[in-house]
């Protein structure tokens, strides 16, 4: 059967849009789960990479613990910490965190140390200090980066949220484990379609908040910086 036809069928089929299986039940919990995951990485990200970015000391500990951060296989964490704890949410919060948080301080380090110093010194020479550079100064000028860091992290965790379906609490990864156990392959293939359009939903997103937020005379492409 074409691809094109076994998708539509399965879309179509009015038994995938009700129930707690279906597919806005099924992409509520997807989008829960990645919101959590990237508020806690935020939570953790963002104020260590502007500490370390404005003080400049822990960069090259901040490097070396976001290395390694990457280093970690995401279904690795997630079984060492249902191994630990059981199934349930943690674990899956745990591996997707580990995930996201590298980007996050990494960004946020980069792009706090990236302000010219010539700012700094005006910003001095205008008797402002401390807590006022950083949140008047370094956090706005830091910003386009601050922001790819989260969303590449965004991408990153809605593009994995699908480990939860292997701890059994859902989201869109039922679809294609189930698919794979059942040998059901339009099923596969909807629920990839769905994390690709999830996925694509949320760089938009971020391209509109970067639009919204970020002076017209800091925006950089996105390419042109550290990812």
């Amino acid at each position: 059967m074409n691809i094109a036809v076994a998708l539509w069928q399965w879309f179509g089929d009015p038994a995938q849009w009700t129930g707690p299986s279906g597919i806005p039940a099924r992409l509520a919990e997807h989008v829960g789960y990645s919101a959590l995951a990237l508020l806690l990485a935020a939570l953790i990200g963002v104020p260590v990479g502007l500490l370390t970015g404005h003080t400049g000391r822990g960069g090259f500990l901040t490097a070396s613990l976001a290395n390694t951060a990457r280093a970690l296989p995401t279904i690795g964490v997630l079984m060492l910490v249902v191994l630990a704890t059981g199934i349930g949410l943690l674990p899956v919060m745990a591996a997707l965190v580990a995930l996201a948080v590298p980007p996050v301080m990494v960004n946020t380090h980069e792009g706090v140390r990236g302000v010219a110093p010539e700012l700094r010194d005006a910003a001095r020479g205008m008797g402002m200090r401390g807590r006022e550079i950083l949140f008047a100064l370094e956090v706005p000028v830091a910003l386009p980066l601050i922001l790819l860091g989260l969303r590449t992290a965004a991408v990153q965790v809605v593009s994995t949220a699908t480990i939860a379906a292997y701890v059994g609490i859902g989201g869109l990864g039922r679809y294609i484990v189930d698919g794979q156990a059942r040998r059901e392959f339009d099923m596969v293939l909807g629920g990839a379609v769905l994390v690709v359009v999830l996925a694509v939903a949320v760089t938009a997103l971020f391209f509109l908040l970067r639009r919204m937020t970020v002076s017209p005379g800091l925006r950089r492409p996105w390419s042109g910086a550290a990812t």
